[in-house]
């Protein structure tokens, strides 16, 4: 019986990549039927998001989000400008709208295609390709009881293994 190397090559493989993998954190505020998650509501006005995102095979840089939205025709219109760790400011922009009772549609300057999103109870949950290689995204907001902050998870998968985690706390100044 011959050794065939292969098998064990791929295995150890598949093990070093988990163990390079982004934690994925539980939100530090619980799942509730309410309050109800209102994407335009919430995101109308300023607010700002703290975060972590962690990178496979990269050390985990702090960001920060500053975003300004308003509604106009039923549509949101969120501008963010986005720090990662130490490079330069980028900019961003949603456009949301509520198609039917919780569940929204839009665009994002990053998007590749429409981003989707539907609520559960104080959940709001968003999903959407990238341009830069096309790798899926998924997001799930958990809103706050006084309805003044929401917990962001964001993660990245390509060939469906997690590439990358954001973790970030938002909150409503204005």
């Amino acid at each position: 019986m011959r050794f065939h190397p292969l098998p064990l090559l791929l295995a150890l493989a598949a093990l070093s990549a988990c163990a390079g993998a982004p934690r994925l954190d539980a939100p530090p505020i619980a799942a509730a039927a309410q309050p109800r998650f209102d994407a335009l509501a919430f995101f109308t006005g300023r607010s700002e998001g703290l975060g972590r995102l962690s990178k496979v095979f990269s050390r985990t840089v702090p960001t920060r989000v500053e975003s300004e939205g308003r509604v106009v025709g039923g549509v949101l219109h969120l501008t963010q400008v986005v720090q990662e760790g130490n490079k330069p400011a980028r900019t961003r922009e949603w456009a949301i709208r509520e198609d039917r009772p919780g569940h929204y549609t839009g665009t994002l300057t990053e998007a590749a295609g429409a981003v989707t999103g539907e609520t559960v109870g104080n959940r709001l949950h968003l999903a959407f390709r990238l341009k830069s290689g096309g790798l899926p995204v998924e997001q799930w907001l958990t809103l706050s009881p006084d309805g003044l902050r929401a917990y962001n998870v964001l993660t990245v998968r390509k060939l469906g293994v997690t590439v990358a985690v954001l973790s970030e706390d938002i909150r409503r100044i204005g």
